[in-house]
């Protein structure tokens, strides 16, 4: 038989007990992430608060000591982020058991996360496993004085609402499952850029605002040249200000130039899953798209 997870967690002198992400204030939310040097700003946590849902641990007098968010897509999958504990609650099972309060709600869902270094013992604990490391390049945006010598695969162009239904089944080759609703709200909060074949879509990269500038992505492209296409004129845009690219790149044309154009590596996370895999993100050599940039380390 089932147990069910507990509703309160007692952490030393005092409790814990559970309540909904919706119900809180952001700056609530936003000094959570600020403890443990996450960049999200409150308006970060209310894009993913409208596209995903999450519990937080709340102590006795109500103040937010952690959180732990899920975003379904399909009926099978989902993606987990925003699992945060206050420093002092690290060690004391707080965040595993908001991790159980997450299971409880999407049984039977294959999960992947991108897990930082100090949380891949938790999520080992739980039987998550290792995919592939995921590089986070950031810094002032630079355009690079060279250029690729490859040649790109159609004519860029910016995007608009109609290409929607497009960047979904592209995103869904690249991803492994359809995003629907993910990718409908990031065009509503991003600008874009495509490549088009005459009028068919054949890669595309978006930017918006997050943490301390914007973040590139997703990116979605079957090579790299077409890659490097797309995310060049956001560089452009954002010449001079600080930009952000999460790739599972590390090496070949679009690694380099991300380092060219001022975003080295910074940090990695790592990819891992529970439940049946998705397809992994392939290498260099393959035809079909492939997701050269995430969303975010929280969405994938």
């Amino acid at each position: 038989m089932k147990v069910k997870p507990s509703e309160s967690l007692k952490i030393d002198a005092f409790s814990m007990r559970i309540g909904d992400v919706q119900d809180v204030e952001l700056d609530r939310l936003h000094a959570l992430s600020l403890s443990v040097g996450w960049p999200h700003r409150a308006e970060d946590w209310q894009f993913l608060r409208e596209v995903g849902q999450g519990f937080v641990a709340l102590d006795e007098i109500g103040r937010v000591l952690g959180s732990a968010m899920w975003f379904p897509h399909g009926a099978s999958f989902a993606t987990i982020g925003m699992v945060i504990t206050s420093p002092r609650l690290q060690t004391l099972g707080a965040a595993q058991w908001l991790m159980h309060r997450v299971f409880d709600k999407i049984p039977g869902r294959s999960q992947r996360l991108n897990a930082t270094r100090a949380a891949r013992r938790l999520y080992l604990s739980l039987d998550f496993q290792p995919e592939k490391t995921i590089y986070q390049c950031q810094g002032i945006a630079r355009v690079p004085t060279t250029r690729s010598l490859a040649e790109v695969s159609g004519d860029i162009r910016t995007l608009d609402a109609s290409n929607i239904p497009a960047a979904i089944a592209l995103d869904a080759a690249g991803f492994g499952v359809e995003r629907t609703a993910l990718i409908e709200k990031l065009f509503a909060h991003s600008s874009g850029y495509g490549l088009f074949d005459g009028k068919k879509l054949t890669a595309f990269a978006l930017c918006r605002p997050f943490g301390r500038g914007h973040v590139v992505g997703p990116v979605v492209a079957e090579s790299d040249a077409d890659a490097v296409a797309l995310v060049r004129p956001h560089v452009a845009d954002h010449s001079g200000s600080f930009l952000r690219v999460d790739t599972h790149m590390n090496n070949g044309e679009f690694a380099a130039f991300l380092s060219h154009a001022g975003m080295p590596v910074f940090d990695t996370v790592l990819t891992m899953s529970l439940g049946k895999r998705l397809p992994e993100f392939s290498a260099g050599g393959s035809a079909r798209p492939k997701t050269y940039a995430l969303a975010s380390q929280t969405l994938g």
